[in-house]
């Protein structure tokens, strides 16, 4: 317990829906404190695409409580292939060389997850959808809390707020500045959609390379549609409005224009697509992640880009940490802060150093440095020495997942009373009615494109 006078904490703003925020919810709520989680969207975002959960992450799944959930819903993936211009098969691998996985490791749909940890919080949690911050004040060391305006206009006050919202987090910008001050483009641009499963997988993702580009359409267990992926290499200067939809449309469709096998056809499902995605793949890099009583979490933080398949790994391992060592330190979060950032740092740094290779794998620039690629994933299951190259794939893989170790924290006697921890409304301010929504509206988010394999 600190010995240090501040006031332990017992409300918490949680910004962002997605994964790290409700599983920071549900650790906190154990921990006796109230959180409140605030989501921009209208409903619960059941979109985006496969995300792996492995290493750390399958122990704190575990602790959680959902990590029978997760395997009745993995993705059950059988393996891949990858396709030449004729989309004749060049080559086949199995699904643990394709995702890096051993023993427990599994995936699921990014959608599945946040439904799981959402229903897991909804009766203890109180959530706001279709709202967001506008403002944070008397977030430093000399305020006894923060003081936060809504978009829709109420005022509340929170001891502690936490900032879950993604790469493009908007608790970020209001706390600590311009997103361009963070983020780090890594020379490349990833889309995403759902389609007819035209091609008829089952299990299966097929695969095709093309110079700077990396094209991939997958169907998981229980989909009938299909997921269409590209990866494409541009600077972060393009001549779009990323803000705007048509524009990302257009970006896509000209970066592949004239591209053979089902490429035309894809675009064509691109520009009817109502959970149309696209983004830079960035890190994002800072000196601290808090600052007086404002913390951020997850990509918020840290985002290592989908390059890594560890932006969930991270974020619930991290929500994790965040609690427990609020918990730990009985509220007091300038020394749970500090704790948090000490034990999540190197881990991060080693993902996201890994998240710069794959995206210069998944994007190769010339036509035989592709054919050379070709020429293993043909060769390989047919080479004796095939396990020695799986297993290089997956020390790596696993060295980064486990990066972070994790702590038992166990529930300390002075842990803040979640029954009278109820936040304050401002006189004369509407207090938010929790809305547990239904889920109608796909919204894609973080997922994990397979690294491709390499010697």
């Amino acid at each position: 317990m600190s010995s240090t006078t501040h006031t332990a904490a017992r409300t918490v703003l949680i910004s962002g829906a997605s994964v790290a925020g409700p599983a920071l919810a549900l650790w906190l709520h154990r921990y006796g404190f109230a959180p409140t989680v605030v989501e921009r969207a209208p409903e619960l975002r059941t979109g985006g695409y496969k995300v792996d959960i492995r290493g750390t992450a399958i122990e704190v799944c575990r602790r959680m409580g959902v990590l029978d959930e997760i395997r009745a819903k993995s993705t059950d993936m059988r393996g891949g292939s990858y396709v030449d211009d004729a989309g004749r098969t060049i080559g086949e691998l199995p699904a643990d060389i394709f995702g890096g996985r051993v023993e427990e490791d599994d995936e699921i749909m990014r959608g599945d997850l946040a439904r799981i940890l959402y229903d897991r919080t909804r009766d203890d949690v109180e959530y706001l959808f279709d709202d967001s911050i506008a403002e944070l004040d008397e977030y430093t060391e000399g305020g006894g809390g923060v003081t936060v305006t809504f978009d829709s206009g109420t005022v509340r006050r929170f001891d502690l707020v936490v900032g879950a919202d993604g790469l493009h987090s908007n608790t970020r910008r209001l706390v600590f500045g311009e997103e361009e001050r963070f983020k780090r483009h890594l020379g490349a641009y990833i889309s995403i959609f759902t389609a007819p499963n035209h091609l008829g997988l089952d299990r299966w993702e097929t695969y095709h390379a093309l110079p700077k580009k990396l094209l991939c359409v997958y169907s998981s267990s229980g989909e009938t549609d299909a997921k269409n992926l590209f990866i494409f290499s541009a600077p972060e200067d393009v001549p779009y409005d990323l803000r705007n939809v048509t524009d990302q449309k257009r970006l896509l469709a000209d970066t592949f224009a004239g591209d053979g096998w089902e490429v035309p056809r894809l675009l064509g499902h691109a520009a009817d697509a109502d959970d149309f995605y696209l983004d830079s793949m960035s890190l994002v890099e800072m000196d601290r992640w808090s600052r007086g009583r404002v913390v951020l979490l997850g990509d918020a933080a840290h985002c290592s880009s989908p390059a890594s398949g560890q932006g969930t790994g991270l974020a619930l391992t991290g929500a994790y940490v965040l609690a427990g060592e609020l918990a730990r330190a009985g509220g007091d979060h300038t020394v749970a802060f500090a704790r948090y950032e000490e034990r999540m740092r190197p881990g991060v740094e080693q993902n996201q150093k890994m998240a710069e290779g794959f995206v210069k794998e998944m994007t190769v620039g010339s036509k035989w440095k592709i054919a050379l690629r070709m020429l293993m994933v043909r060769t390989l299951p047919k080479t004796p020495w095939k396990n020695l190259i799986a297993k290089k794939i997956r020390d790596g893989i696993q060295s980064a997942a486990n990066a972070v170790p994790i702590e038992d924290y166990a529930t300390p006697t002075a842990t803040p009373n979640a029954a009278t921890a109820t936040p304050t409304t401002t006189p004369n301010a509407p207090t938010p009615t929790p809305n547990a929504s239904p889920i109608t509206t796909p919204v894609t988010g973080e997922g994990t494109p397979r690294p491709t394999v390499t010697a």
